[in-house]
């Protein structure tokens, strides 16, 4: 067939238009600007809204074989009744079309807050990227029927608070679309480090909401969303601050390889790809968006989340799912408990009276501060090991403490944080730098002259005594408890 020059000149410029912008149909799709937060003709998904154009629309019925909005609601309450010993199910709000989004927490004491890292996986925050959805129910149902049977199932139970939402995005599921019922790409909804996107409250979607919501109710450890379109596992940075194309390293990047190392070198041929050396890719390096939920979680929530692509094809037949999830089992199952297996735990003391103070855990040479919980004080901090670590305790008030650790394996540090200040004229509470309580010796001390001064020495010493005891009995309690607990190194400081 004889075409002209134009007309074939036209063919090659749209294949390469074509090429260009392919890889960009994944993790969030359309490339998003630093400018405007509307579509248009000259920036194809620059910001929230989608193009009206349905990239996800076929000849064929593409969601048969899968759970419908309907079905997966029903499928996560029969989870909730099967497996009520070691779930609970609850709501994190409502989509535009007021479709609950249900999540499954899954632990051997939900519902319970207890001194352990808590994680979350989100599937289909993208409509059209349903896989997640389907895998997530998978997941759940595993950990059920393998408790107290396989050991990672019964060490993730009994030691993480886990918490699937299988859909972010049902409306989209159901419209056969990326975008949410409003077309607003949901990973372009979050407030943004670099630009003012989605600074107007008022602006931001239901299911943006519902997730922020979220994530000030429960602090979260680690996160990984689940999108298709790709075989990769993403990390931070997503955006630059010039808005070019680059590497651009957030401070825990090596805590976020290793962490996205360890998704890909479990999976069955996430880590071969000839497109992302190890199947891992800094998000900024790939492409940069803006708006995108991991950055947001990192910086506003303190949680370590990773964008996880686990399909090439974003909508595969539904045959193909039992062999993803086997491709990805394994994967899922080492995140989560990667969080008890690595990084460094604890909790923060008052060495005065031994309650849990909710202060900051900070790593030399690494700008980024992870709070203990506000009940039990207790913090999970995410590195990589093989490294040594200078650990800061801070609370305001209190003495800060820092301590030396070699990571190879997971490592309890408990911290006992001294008064900064101290009331004038308490010399007892000084010198033994242990409240014992307090209010008396207060009054003894002012009631003691200097006729008596043997017998306040004296008073002293047993005081000293005492505190030491009262010091040495606390130490012994938290290494005690987390020896049966099992941690392989626990310290005090």
């Amino acid at each position: 067939m004889n075409l002209s020059l134009p007309y074939a000149t036209s063919i090659l410029f749209s294949f390469l238009i074509f090429s260009i912008f392919i890889p960009a149909f994944a993790r969030g799709g359309q490339r998003s600007p630093k400018f405007s937060g509307v579509m248009n003709d000259s920036y194809v998904g620059y910001g929230r809204r989608l193009s009206e154009v349905n990239h996800s629309k076929a000849s064929v019925d593409v969601s048969r074989g899968y759970m419908t909005n309907s079905d997966l609601e029903k499928a996560v309450k029969e989870f909730g009744r099967r497996c009520s010993n070691i779930s609970r199910i609850y709501s994190i709000g409502k989509s535009v079309k007021g479709v609950p989004l249900w999540v499954m927490e899954i632990s051997d004491k939900p519902g319970e807050e207890e001194a352990e890292p808590a994680f979350k996986f989100i599937g289909n925050v993208h409509g059209d990227e349903p896989v997640g959805r389907e895998l997530l129910l998978l997941l759940a149902n595993w950990l059920c029927d393998n408790h107290m049977k396989d050991p990672l199932a019964t060490l993730i139970i009994e030691n993480v608070h886990l918490h699937i939402l299988p859909s972010m995005n049902p409306d989209g599921f159901s419209l056969r679309r990326r975008g949410n019922a409003n077309n607003i790409d949901l990973n372009r909804d979050f407030p943004d480090q670099f630009f003012p996107l989605n600074d107007d409250v008022d602006g931001r979607q239901p299911e943006t909401k519902a997730i922020m919501r979220w994530l000030k109710e429960i602090h979260f450890t680690a996160s990984a969303s689940l999108h298709g379109g790709a075989l990769v596992a993403n990390y931070p940075w997503d955006g630059t601050q010039d808005g070019r194309k680059n590497y651009y390293a957030c401070p825990d990047d090596e805590t976020f390889q290793f962490m996205a190392s360890v998704y890909s070198r479990s999976h069955h041929n996430m880590s071969l790809s000839k497109e992302f050396e190890g199947g891992i890719t800094n998000g900024a390096f790939w492409y940069p968006i803006y708006g995108g939920m991991q950055d947001w979680n990192y910086i506003h929530g303190g949680c370590f989340e990773l964008t996880l692509e686990i399909s090439d094809n974003k909508w595969p037949n539904a045959i193909e799912l039992p062999t993803i999830w086997e491709y990805n089992k394994m994967s899922m199952l080492n995140l989560v408990a990667s969080l008890v297996k690595t990084g460094v735990h604890g909790r923060i003391f008052s060495s005065d009276r031994g309650r849990p103070l909710p202060g900051h855990i900070t790593i030399k040479g690494i700008n980024y501060t992870v709070k203990a919980g506000r009940t039990f004080a207790d913090y999970h901090r995410p590195l990589a090991p093989g490294e040594k670590y200078e650990v800061v305790a801070t609370m305001p008030g209190y003495k800060s403490k820092t301590t030396s650790i070699k990571l190879e394996e997971v490592t309890t540090v408990d911290f006992l944080l001294d008064p900064e200040v101290l009331p004038r004229g308490n010399l007892l509470r000084s010198l033994c730098d242990c409240n014992c309580e307090r209010k008396g010796s207060l009054e003894l001390v002012e009631f003691v002259g200097v006729s008596h001064l043997e017998v306040s020495l004296i008073l002293i010493v047993i005081l000293l005594f005492l505190c030491f005891l009262l010091r040495r009995k606390l130490i012994y309690n938290l290494v005690r408890q987390r020896h049966l607990t099992g941690p392989k190194r626990s310290v005090v400081v």
